[in-house]
Formats: C-alpha cells, sequence, structure tokens
C-alpha cells in the first residue's frame, strides 16, 4: 500500500512517494524550472540518485515525466494504484483547520484563498488538480500549513488595526511552517519520553524562510509569521519585523510601486538584502564584514522571539533547532544561544557535533537539534484522517 505527498511550487513539483504501513520513503522525484528552456528533473531511490533535463511546460507535463521515471524503475505503475495523495497546501484561512478530503466544494473554496498566498496556494490548486484528473478515484487529502496555528487565541492573531479589517477581509496573523513545528514538537516529546500536553516548547524553522513557534500543550499559542510569511525572523531574501512606515517611505520618497517594494520586503532583503548572498554556509564561513553584520542582526531577531516566546509560555522546557540552517549551523545556533540567561547552557562540544541534544546536564532549558520531515508529517496527517 503506497501513498504519495505532493508539493506543487510556482516552477517546480516535489513529491514523495511512501509504503504506508511502514512511513517509509521508496523514492523522492523533484522537477525543478517548469516552464523555462530546460527543466532539472532529479530521482533519489534505494541509495541510487539519477539526475536529468528535459523541457516541461506545465505542472500536467512533470507529474506524467514523474510517473514515467516510477515506472521506469517498477515502482509505481499508476497513479490511480495510489492508496493515498497528501498535498501540501500553504494557506487555509480560517477555512481549513485540520487535515481535508478534497472534493469539489473544497477545490472552490481554495480557489477563493489565492489571494491570501497568490504564488503558493495557485501552485498547490495546480497540483490538485492535475492529480484529481490522473486519479479521480484516489482519496487526495490537503495539509496545510497554517492549520496547526488554527488554536491561537484571539490575541495572538488579532491585529492592533481598525476590527472591521478582519470581519471583513480576514486580515489577521495565520502563521506558516505548522507541518514542521507540529512534526518537531511531536518528536522532542517523544525523545524526552513526556507527555506533549504537560511540555511548553519553542521550536526554531530556520533556513532560508524562518519561523519561531511557541507550543504550550502541543498547541501552538503563537508564531513569528502572519498574515504572509514575510513577518517575523530575518530570514535569506525576507525582511521579517520592519516599521509598516518603511513602506509608505519607499512609495513616497522612492517613487516605487507596491509590486517592487513587495519584490524589495520579499525576494531583496533578509540576509541578502544585507551582504547579498543568503548562501548561510558562505555567510557562516565569511570573514567580510556585511557578512558578520548578516549573521549578527539574524540571530539577535530569533534571539528576541525566544525571550518573547519564554515570557508568554512562562517556563520552557526545551528548545528545538530545525530547518536547514538549524539542522546544520552550530555556528548559528551558538551565536542566537549566547548569553542568553534563563539558565540556558549549551554544551559547546555536542553543539558542534551536531548532536541531538546540545544543553549541558545543568542547563534548566532542554536544546535540541531535530531534523524536520513536513512530507513525513504529511503522510502521518492524511493516515490519520482515513482512520478517523
Amino acid at each position: 500500500m503506497k501513498i504519495a505527498v505532493i508539493n506543487a511550487g510556482s516552477s517546480s513539483v516535489k513529491f514523495k512517494l511512501f509504503e504506508a504501513k511502514s512511513r517509509s520513503v521508496l523514492a523522492k522525484v523533484t522537477v525543478e524550472n517548469i516552464g523555462a528552456l530546460g527543466s532539472d528533473i532529479t530521482m533519489s531511490f534505494e541509495g541510487k540518485k539519477t539526475k536529468d533535463y528535459a523541457v516541461i511546460k506545465n505542472h500536467h507535463e512533470a507529474l506524467k515525466q514523474i510517473l514515467e521515471l516510477l515506472k521506469t524503475y517498477e515502482l509505481l505503475l499508476d497513479f490511480s494504484s495510489l492508496y493515498a495523495i497528501g498535498h501540501r497546501v500553504v494557506h487555509g484561512g480560517e477555512d481549513f483547520c485540520s487535515a481535508t478530503l478534497i472534493d469539489e466544494q473544497v477545490i472552490e473554496k481554495l480557489k477563493t484563498l489565492i489571494h491570501l498566498a497568490p504564488l503558493h496556494n495557485r501552485a498547490n490548486l495546480e497540483g490538485i488538480l492535475v492529480t484529481r484528473k490522473k486519479a479521480p478515484l484516489v482519496k487526495q487529502i490537503a495539509v496545510f500549513d497554517t492549520a496547526f496555528h488554527s488554536k491561537m487565541p484571539e490575541e495572538a492573531y488579532l491585529y492592533a488595526l481598525d476590527y472591521e479589517l478582519y470581519e471583513k477581509h480576514k486580515i489577521r496573523k495565520y502563521g506558516f511552517h505548522g507541518t514542521s513545528h507540529s512534526y518537531i514538537s511531536r518528536l522532542c516529546a517523544l525523545e524526552m519520553k513526556r507527555d506533549i500536553k504537560e511540555l511548553n516548547i519553542i521550536t526554531l524553522h530556520l533556513g532560508n524562510g524562518s519561523s519561531a513557534c511557541a507550543i504550550k500543550g502541543g498547541v501552538s499559542i503563537d508564531t513569528s509569521m502572519g498574515f504572509t510569511p514575510l513577518e517575523g525572523l530575518v530570514m535569506g531574501s525576507r525582511s521579517g519585523d520592519i516599521d509598516p512606515a518603511v513602506v509608505f517611505y519607499m512609495q513616497r520618497e522612492l517613487g516605487l510601486s507596491v509590486d517592487e517594494v513587495e519584490n524589495i520586503l520579499n525576494k531583496k532583503s533578509g540576509v541578502l538584502g544585507i551582504c547579498g548572498t543568503n548562501d548561510f554556509k558562505a555567510i557562516v564561513s565569511s570573514k567580510d564584514e556585511k557578512s558578520k553584520l548578516a549573521l549578527n542582526i539574524m540571530s539577535r531577531r530569533v534571539k528576541k522571539y525566544i525571550g518573547a516566546y519564554m515570557a508568554l509560555l512562562g517556563s520552557v522546557d526545551a528548545i528545538v533547532f530545525s530547518g536547514g540552517v538549524g539542522e546544520n549551523s552550530a555556528i548559528v545556533r551558538k551565536k542566537i544561544l549566547e548569553n542568553i540567561g534563563f539558565g540556558i547552557e549549551l554544551n559547546g562540544y555536542a553543539n558542534s557535533s551536531n548532536g541531538k541534544i546540545i544543553s549541558t546536564k545543568n542547563s534548566k532549558v532542554q536544546i535540541m537539534v531535530i531534523k524536520t520531515d513536513e512530507e513525513l508529517e504529511i503522510v502521518n496527517e492524511c493516515l490519520s484522517f482515513l482512520k478517523s
């Protein structure tokens, strides 16, 4: 019995095939640069890796190419033979607070949410529409990045704006990376051999996109990303928190359009804006002053959020680092936790060797490094949904 997870981006499709019972990965296929002159197709399975190039015009052709590869290696004969397909959908608005079986009504509702995350949700929906044509009888389930944060209290998700903007236009904090925060918080509880309902955890998903989450008893009570993934931490190319008046200044004084400002804040800011690159490996190893500054700004912002979430939670049992940077950069972790106080003590050796537990035995808060697996969490949610 096999289950697939599809993450359709604006110019990419990431496909993972799992054995449902063991939750083991059978194959991973990624198609990038869809619509360009040449698309990259990479596949890994059974310890092997293949790479190819082709002209792929759209998501339909991408999924066709993925199936051809899977058939070549006798991993899957047809999408219709799958037990289920799980789809990553970035934005569920207030309508979708858990994994949801996809039908025509759900599709129509998803269309109305595209404006909340136009780059992501439009692509996610395209992946859904294509696979429903290819496998109309297979149960397909949407798992939303925003769902884990749907239980945040009003005082956490409402902005101090005219209340009508929330009532009429649903302008509020939604939060993202929920699938990752949910997964790593549960693994943290398992590692501590404690019931997650007894724990207060701060999870840090740090990568090119980054977010922090305060989790009380397994429930997200606050998170750093907001109405869009732009709010919060300093990221690869996103600014994170800024004074909103900067936007007005850039429009009035610099003569920039709304689209130009949005592009700057999302694609030309963050560490990229400070030092010219969002390659964290290069930034960490560089002796360039701007690279050092970018790292200091990014680390300081994370530290501020940790302090704020410790105040909200009252007490904290564990802080978990995850994501590409959080999992792999001992220097970034050290910089974030340096002189942080709260009785937190970092074990330098465990940190530098990328151990799972990187706090000292005397630390009042356990510090962990846990590799996230959003696709596996989507499989878990799909199977839980189908059993219920």
